[in-house]
């Protein structure tokens, strides 16, 4: 499918409609012909820590489940300025610390890394810049690929820092002898779904023109929908300054619940197939309680009445994780025009580096 981007007024839309050749390009990068990954990486890691702030943290989470569901490895992430106040970290030999920042100069990211190479451990750094600073530092590197972002808010980096992860954890699956082949064909699907996100745009303004009465938006999910959860209420907070809050569904019900009081609309993330039992229980609870519009961005539930539905079909996590991302993306372009915010340079926001 081709693009006009001519027509497009903001670098942000032009940007989130580069993803779809972004992705095929990645995969044509680190993807070889017999389906091996062409990443460098060090043998015997047994626990990875991710470090990262921003969009690159939201990443970071979402790549700890994925090491461990896919390469069995031990993960966690922290965001780098809390990485920096810790008095001291694990540092053995099997340990691998990953570094995730767009412009390889993220202030607080970098120290990080500086304070992760005084104990000697391992680093690796996922950047779209190379020869940045936490390139040339690093250890180990895998480069985005995605080009230069124009726009304040993280779209086509987020997305490459994501499919980069992916490419990590699987390489890392393929070392230990696991077999990933049907993950690679998924991921080489993944820019045709793309452009299936972006057939939603209608759906999609429709939906942003009704979150656009709303100063207040939760965001909520289990498992790893959170850290889509996560980024999406960075994305309407940073480009539509409404006051988006996201939390973990379960621990939402224990008192965050209360701020539904004041008008909210409630947003759920779903990768997979189905809400659980619990999921279900505590959003009927909530629409009982309080009845705010619950509007769902992944697969409808006839357990759950919701205002609104934005999906694609897939029933790949790990593809429809990509979906999702752009959905998120378009849906806080579009509050935002119609809020007529300047989407490429909020008001007060630096691109990343100090």
């Amino acid at each position: 499918m081709l693009f006009n981007f001519r027509k497009k007024r903001t670098c942000m839309e032009r940007e989130i409609l580069a993803q779809s050749e972004i992705s095929k390009h990645i995969i044509e990068a680190y993807v070889t012909s017999d389906g091996n990954i062409s990443i460098d990486l060090p043998q015997n890691i047994n626990r990875i820590i991710l470090v990262a702030s921003g969009s690159s943290y939201h990443c970071a989470r979402y790549a700890a489940e994925l090491f461990g569901t896919i390469s069995k490895i031990e993960a966690s992430a922290v965001y780098s300025s809390e990485f920096l106040l810790e008095n001291t970290i694990a540092h053995d030999e099997n340990i691998l610390y990953i570094f995730i920042t767009q412009s390889g100069e993220t202030t607080d990211t970098n120290s990080a890394l500086e304070k992760a190479k005084e104990h000697g451990v391992k680093t690796l750094c996922i950047t779209n810049k190379e020869n940045s600073t936490i390139w040339n530092a690093s250890d180990y590197k895998i480069a985005c690929l995605a080009g230069e972002e124009k726009s304040i808010a993280a779209t086509k980096s987020f997305t490459s820092q994501l499919l980069c992860s992916t490419l990590l954890a699987l390489k890392f699956a393929q070392n230990k002898g696991i077999d990933v082949y049907d993950y690679i064909l998924d991921l080489k699907t993944i820019p045709s779904y793309i452009n299936k996100a972006f057939e939603l745009k209608p759906k999609i303004k429709q939906f942003a023109r009704f979150l656009s009465k709303y100063k207040n938006i939760i965001m909520t999910a289990d498992g790893q929908s959170y850290a889509l959860a996560k980024e999406a209420s960075l994305k309407i907070k940073e480009t539509s300054y409404i006051n988006t809050t996201s939390a973990i569904l379960g621990e939402f019900m224990h008192g965050h619940v209360a701020v539904l009081n004041n008008k909210n609309a409630v947003l759920v993330y779903i990768l997979n197939d189905d809400l659980t039992y619990t999921a279900t229980k505590n959003l009927n609870k909530i629409k009982e309680s309080y009845n705010p519009p619950i509007c769902i961005i992944g697969n409808r539930t006839n357990q759950v009445k919701s205002t609104y539905n934005i999906n694609i079909d897939c029933e790949k996590p790990i593809i429809k994780t990509f979906c999702i991302a752009v959905i998120i993306q378009l849906l806080a372009l579009q509050i935002a025009l119609k809020l007529h915010r300047n989407v490429d340079k909020p008001h007060g926001l630096n691109k990343v580096v100090k």
